[in-house]
């Protein structure tokens, strides 16, 4: 179920919320366990099983590493790496195992072995799996690492792994930071309010500003890269930086209104990335709790930046070769993950002072630079993605392009209106002016004419996906 939908809101929402709050405090988990499984069942079917499968395993698994650390720990260890082969193993199963069977068979042909693996049919990914994925093995290597000590119920944790708002597409939470509002939270107007209030921006920022910029960047492929011009390639990729930022900022926020909705303090996850001044600043505005969990469970556990330069290097290197992978099964998901390894290595160890001492430059860098990398990871297709670089760049090709040089006119006099308030919301200055007006009849207008049209744009677009949801 997708939170940009009517029945989401005026359906699934209200009677849960309705259930929660007239649910004693004490009992209020088991609420919001039950709505959470209905809630993914609705998109997810038999596949909810599996996610309570993961909750049954990684809690004895917790309880075992826990039980033995003192007196057996090597014990524990075996019990701690299998629970990692556990829930890597149906992540890989799911999302990788075609992408490995397409590419095995590549490499058979390659070296003319006459041999075909047969494909494995898996054609749905769990709703969430990658998330979620992250998300418990947070917790086993936690518990591994004693910082903090197995759930005292299923109920804690499946409190913790199942909560619907953050389940599919994060935020990706730790059990530390959410085990004492999984203990005891209240739920009070402000918070209420307060909640409202960032659902509704969240849900703005999806229907109002992803959707149609998705919308350019769908006619933008249906037209195809062949006879696109660069000037209607640069505003595709514009408009698919935009898409994404305002498709995954609007779900996450969504997702924490919703939470402060239910007493919880869901972390941030973005913080306006595109007023970054280099690849790295950009990182750490951007999906900032996924970036935490590579930063913690693999960056730092291979030493970081402790060890000397070239392990520093290898380090960022299995960063971002994971990161890459972790978006998606595909080569360009790989390319485009390595392209910003590159970045940030070259800002560390070259041009990284330079930049820092600049005022506007730095900006313009990344203005540029991460809508480039957009199209890496947005084009699957190697060959269709180098055609598009030489819509971008019309020297790197010499063969003589017929572009219709009109298309970004007709598609600028469409889109403008939208256009203008995307680079506008990518600034700090209507959130500056949001939380100094708040409480002004103004804002509360505001709230609600938003709320207006995302609804008639609910029922109005065809286009409501949420990008995220496929990885």
């Amino acid at each position: 179920m997708v939170f940009s939908t009517i029945e989401f809101l005026f359906q699934f929402l209200p009677i849960f919320l309705a259930a929660y709050y007239l649910t004693p405090p004490r009992f209020q988990n088991v609420t919001l366990i039950i709505g959470s499984l209905v809630f993914y069942s609705i998109g997810s079917g038999w596949y909810t099983l599996l996610l309570l499968l993961s909750l049954v395993v990684n809690f004895w698994l917790s309880h075992m590493i826990g039980g033995l650390q003192k007196n057996h720990p090597q014990k524990a260890k075996h019990y701690f790496i299998g629970g990692m082969i556990y829930n890597f193993g149906w992540l890989a199963i799911f999302k990788y195992t075609n992408f490995l069977v397409e590419n095995l068979n590549a490499l058979l042909s390659a070296v003319h072995i006459p041999l075909a693996i047969p494909a494995a049919g898996i054609s749905v990914l769990p709703l969430g799996i990658s998330f979620y994925t992250f998300q418990i093995t947070s917790y086993l290597i936690d518990v591994y690492l004693k910082k903090i000590k197995p759930a005292n119920s299923f109920l804690e944790l499946g409190t913790f792994l199942c909560m619907f708002p953050q389940l599919i597409s994060g935020p990706i939470t730790t059990y530390g930071e959410m085990q004492p509002q999984i203990h005891q939270r209240r739920v009070n107007i402000a918070q209420l309010e307060s909640g409202l209030e960032t659902f509704v921006l969240g849900l703005g920022a999806k229907t109002l500003l992803a959707n149609p910029m998705g919308g350019l960047w769908n006619n933008l492929s249906v037209i195809g890269y062949d006879s696109i011009s660069t000037q209607y390639a640069w505003l595709g990729a514009f408009a698919y930086s935009f898409q994404i930022y305002f498709d995954f900022s609007g779900y996450s926020m969504m997702a924490i209104g919703v939470g402060q909705m239910l007493g919880f303090e869901l972390p941030q996850n973005f913080n306006l990335p595109y007023i970054s001044g280099s690849a790295t600043e950009f990182w750490r505005r951007w999906h900032i709790t996924l970036g935490r969990w590579f930063r913690n469970n693999i960056y730092i556990p291979l030493g970081g930046n402790r060890e000397g330069r070239w392990k520093t290097l290898r380090n960022t290197f299995c960063v971002w070769a994971f990161t890459g992978l972790w978006h998606g099964a595909s080569w360009n998901f790989v390319l485009w993950g390595l392209i910003f390894f590159v970045l940030i290595m070259l800002e560390k160890n070259i041009y990284g002072k330079l930049l820092n001492k600049t005022h506007v430059l730095k900006h313009v860098y990344i203005i540029f630079l991460i809508p480039l990398t957009w199209m890496v990871f947005a084009i699957s297709d190697m060959h269709q993605l180098a055609t598009y670089f030489t819509r971008l760049f019309p020297f790197l090709s010499s063969d003589t392009v017929t572009a219709n040089t009109r298309d970004v006119m007709v598609a600028l006099h469409n889109y403008w209106k939208i256009l203008i308030p995307c680079v506008l919301f990518s600034t700090p200055l209507p959130l500056h002016y949001y939380k100094k007006y708040r409480k002004s009849a103004f804002c509360i207008i505001l709230l609600i004419v938003i709320f207006i049209l995302s609804i008639r744009a609910m029922m109005t677009q065809t286009n409501n996906p949420f990008l995220y949801f496929q990885f």
